[in-house]
């Protein structure tokens, strides 16, 4: 079904422009997950600059035209807004044909996990006061982002997926409209996304991954390629705290979806790669990461999974990940 409505929503004229890059900012890495409801303030800043920058037409910053107009609690004056300064400007600038999907880290996992809400069963209190629980909480975090895109100077709009009418059946995508997302964009927004509370047709409802969401994103908008920004820098064949980790720097995808190491060679390591995820992750952390973008990777999309706020993810954005000194995984098609 969701497949059916991409294939229909890619006729709407509003996607005729081309998206360069769909960016997928980890919960791990702008939130501080150790905390309920914690934002990496200093991540979350250094990803919004790098994306300013990867946007700016001929690599220059330019000058920040300030979107978030609210007050701040603590702020001494309200906002200062240069009405007629931003009257004459011609542009911003900016290539903002970039679509933004952000975790939620801290944010949501913990109600969802404790009332149990990607298991289903609306019928139970619980579950229910779960849901209303975890979109406060992953909408909170939706409109802090924004907010730290907007300071960057870059037009964005919140989207969630509830909201905007995406279901799944058995948590597989079933239902999505898109139809603002490709608008907005068609006038020049950066939309953002995020992992959602969903309703699902036999579970009552479930938790749809801001991963599953890229994948669907990726078939729907055929970007012409997909950033991965997390805490550490890339895919390793084994938890990265073990001081034996290797970084794998490329992997590819066959047709039918089965993977392989490219580089390095790796030897002794039958195993291919290890799987952790936390406790209170109910989105399937580093194995869905991986599965999704061997999915887009199937497309014909390349797949760049780094490090937030490195040179490297800032080289990732761009889409300048060929030299050899690039540090991170690439996931792409064999063909």
């Amino acid at each position: 079904m969701a497949e059916e409505a991409a294939q229909e929503q890619q006729t709407d004229p509003a996607a005729s422009r081309p998206v360069r890059c769909i960016v997928k900012l980890g919960g791990a890495a702008i939130t501080n997950k150790g905390e309920l409801e914690s934002i990496d303030a200093a991540s979350l800043r250094s990803a919004c600059a790098q994306l300013r920058q990867a946007m700016s037409h001929g690599g220059a910053a330019g000058k920040v035209v300030g979107m978030d107009w609210s007050r701040r609690p603590g702020d001494p004056t309200g906002p200062v807004v240069d009405v007629e300064g931003l009257s004459e400007m011609g542009g911003l600038g900016l290539d903002s044909n970039f679509v933004v999907v952000h975790g939620a880290g801290s944010f949501g996992h913990f109600q969802a996990s404790r009332s149990g809400v990607h298991k289903g069963g609306l019928h139970s209190t619980l579950v229910k006061a779960g849901f209303v629980a975890t979109r406060i909480s992953v909408t909170s975090l939706n409109q802090e982002i924004v907010r730290a895109l907007a300071r960057e100077g870059i037009p964005s709009v919140g989207m969630s997926p509830f909201a905007c009418g995406w279901s799944t059946k058995q948590r597989n995508l079933e239902s999505v409209d898109a139809s603002q997302i490709m608008q907005s964009l068609h006038v020049g927004f950066v939309p953002v996304l995020h992992g959602d509370a969903v309703l699902d047709e036999l579970l009552d409802c479930t938790i749809l991954s801001g991963d599953v969401i890229i994948r669907h994103l990726a078939q729907l908008l055929s970007p012409k390629y997909v950033v991965f920004l997390t805490d550490v820098h890339g895919v390793y064949d084994r938890p990265p705290s073990d001081p034996n980790a290797v970084l794998l720097r490329e992997i590819a995808v066959d047709e039918n979806g089965s993977w392989s190491i490219v580089k390095p060679a790796l030897k002794g390591n039958k195993k291919g790669v290890e799987i952790s995820v936390a406790a209170h992750d109910t989105t399937g952390g580093m194995e869905t990461k991986i599965l999704e973008a061997a999915a887009i990777a199937r497309l014909g999309v390349d797949v760049y999974i780094t490090k937030v706020g490195t040179e490297h993810s800032l080289r990732a954005l761009k889409g300048d990940t060929s030299s050899e000194d690039w540090l991170g995984t690439v996931i792409r098609s064999s063909r």
